[in-house]
Parts: C-alpha cells; structure tokens; sequence
C-alpha cells in the first residue's frame, strides 16, 4: 500500500520511454486499450471500472494518439540518444498495431499472419467489435480502427523444438550454414498431409482458437512407417491447420473471410511453409519485403505519418510491397480438409484428458507454501 501510494503514475515501457525522451507523462491510444481500463468506444480511460477497481483515475496520465507528436528530445535524452536536442518524437504504438501498419493490410476486413516465435492473425476494421472465444479487441494505431487478433502460444517455437530435438546433428555441423533451410528442403519432398499424421502445436496450451492453459502438443496417427521427415512436415502443417481454425472463427463470429493473408515474421522466409499455410487454409497467401522487420516499417511508418510526410494511413498501403505470393493448390484440398476436421476432433477426444493429466502435474510442479 505505500507503494501505491508514493506511486505518481503508472506507465506501459513505451509510455516509460516518451517520459525519459521528452519528460511528459503520456498513455498511448494502442498501449492502454491493452491494460483493460481503455474505452475503446470513447477513447477515454474508463471511469467506471477504475472505480470498480478502486484505482485512482488521477494516477493514469493523458492519453494520446498514436500519430501525436509529443514533444521534442530533452538535452539529455538526445546526448543519450546521438540525436539533436528538440528532435520531433511521436508517440507511436504496440507491437501488435506496429506490425499490422507493417504488413499493409491496413484496409477495412483485411487481415496479416505473424509468424515468429507464437503466431497472430489479425483483423483490421472500423466496426466496433468485441472479443470472443480467446478473440480480442483492442485499438489500432489508426484512431478510426480497431484491430481483431487471434493469437496462438507456439507458431515458429514448434519448427525450433523439432529443430533442436529431430535436427541436433544437422545444427552441430559446420558445414550446415541454416538448419531451418534444410528443413525447408526435406518438407517439399513430404507428400501433402505427411502420411496422415497430425501434430497439434499446444506446446505450452493455448489462447485462440480455443482458450485452454491444460493442452499440450502431440503426435496423432503415429506409425512405425513414419519417417522423420514426415514427423517434420507434420509439424509445419499442424501450425498451419491451428491458423486456419482462427481464420474460420474470424470468419464465423465476425464475417470476414480473410480471402487473402498478408504474412509477416520470421516464418514468412520459408517458401515451403507459406506454400503450406496457402494449400491447408484455401487463402492466398503474400509475404511482404523483409518480414522480419514488419514492427519496425510500421513505428516508422507511424511517425512519418505524425510528422505529415504521408496524408493518412490509406497512403501507406502503398509503401509496403509484396514480394512473394503463394495460391491454394486444389490438388491437396481433400486430403486437408479431412485432416483439418480430424484435427479439431482431437481437441474435443483429447480435452478431458489433457486436463485430468496436466492438472495433476502443475500441482505438482508447483512450489509449496
């Protein structure tokens, strides 16, 4: 309680880093939307759950748009930094809506793909939705926009637990320069549905499409004929079959069918898996120059729009080029189509158990009183 008490405010670490560059106080439209105290009708702070909380509305500073110049670097910060003192700053946003401005799917009902360590996909829209089933809502760095994002706990950390477990050999030789490009290679020479196994990417459970801490991954349909190869492309096809589940809730909850995905992150590198992801959801499929760096593009993106060197954020889809395009092969719809609507039922056979087991074991794990 004398913590809260001497407390003057409280701060995400962006609204932390506009305090130490230009020393105002200041929330973000995107950063608040995500504490649970932001109306993102109003786009106020929300008076009436701050006192249902008993959280003193004066200790949560003003709130700004993403696009809002905010001041200028202080002598400090600027010596800090390298930079001229009274250099522009402009508030910016999270890392979700930077990496959405990034993509450029940035249109009403358009949608990107993250593809990094966990996974999004994303939905951008001016209607005023609300979240559901492990969906959230939250602000876009466009203040007329919100962004719908669904987002899983292991996209590109399943690839990496194959890598290390199945490809420790490959890792330790020298000669092997990208343990991730080889594995590329072995996938595209896995036949489609990878001899109907299915790897479900719940590592560590999951937030969408369906909200359960107790999952856990695994293998179903395991032979003694499997090979390693195909234990991998089960892998990159599991991911891609968890993705098409949270696009067709998208589309059932809040009809937008996501015809064409923008992708973006460290997975949109590999061919072979946005070939996949394309096949296995039926959606085109675009990767974007530099994916890896989408979060940066958008913060720069951001505030070249705050600083007037772009009209409004519609111009920007112009700046971010597609360099790659993948379409659906309608040679292996039948084959994922009966594997994606096994891999649901996995879920719904598998629940109970996961639950029964994992309870039990995170008691355990636990660390007593």
């Amino acid at each position: 309680p004398d913590l809260f008490d001497r407390t003057a405010c409280f701060l995400d670490v962006g609204g932390y880093l506009l305090y130490r560059a230009t020393g105002r106080l200041l929330f973000e439209w995107t950063a608040a939307s995500v504490t649970g105290l932001f109306n993102l009708k109003t786009k106020r702070w929300d008076g009436l759950l701050m006192r249902y909380f008993g959280l003193p509305q004066e200790k949560f500073p003003p709130l700004v748009r993403s696009t809002e110049q905010v001041g200028g670097l202080t002598a400090e910060a600027a010596a800090d930094c390298g930079l001229l003192e009274g250099t522009p700053v402009v508030a910016g946003a999270g890392d979700v809506p930077t990496a959405a401005i990034g993509s450029g799917a940035i249109g009403e009902g358009e949608g990107h793909l993250y593809l990094g360590t966990s996974g999004w996909v994303v939905v951008m829209t001016g209607r005023r939705v609300t979240g559901k089933r492990g969906i959230a809502s939250i602000q876009s760095a466009d203040p007329d926009k919100l962004i719908l994002i669904a987002e899983t706990e292991t996209a590109g950390a399943c690839l990496q637990w194959i890598a290390n477990q199945f490809y420790r050999e490959e890792q330790a030789d020298p000669a092997v320069e990208n343990v991730f490009a080889l594995m590329d290679q072995a996938v595209e020479q896995v036949e489609a549905g990878s001899g109907y196994l299915i790897f479900t990417p719940w590592m560590y459970g999951e937030r969408s499409p369906v909200a359960d801490v107790y999952l856990r991954s695994a293998f179903i349909n395991l032979s003694y004929d499997h090979t390693r190869e195909q234990m991998l492309r089960a892998v990159y096809e599991g991911v891609a079959y968890n993705l098409r589940w949270m696009v067709e809730l998208i589309h059932d909850l809040y009809g937008f069918p996501l015809s064409v995905l923008r992708v973006i992150g460290g997975g949109a590198r590999g061919a072979p898996w946005m070939q996949i992801i394309a096949d296995v959801t039926g959606r085109r499929v675009e990767a974007v120059a530099h994916p890896q760096e989408a979060g940066a593009v958008g913060a720069a993106l951001i505030a070249a729009l705050g600083l007037g060197h772009y009209p409004n954020f519609d111009a920007l889809k112009e700046v971010v080029h597609v360099t790659r395009v993948f379409e659906p092969r309608s040679e292996h719809a039948d084959v994922y189509d009966t594997l994606f609507t096994a891999y649901k039922q996995v879920y719904r056979s598998l629940r109970g158990l996961y639950h029964r087991i994992n309870r039990e074991r995170f008691a355990a794990e636990s660390p007593g009183p």
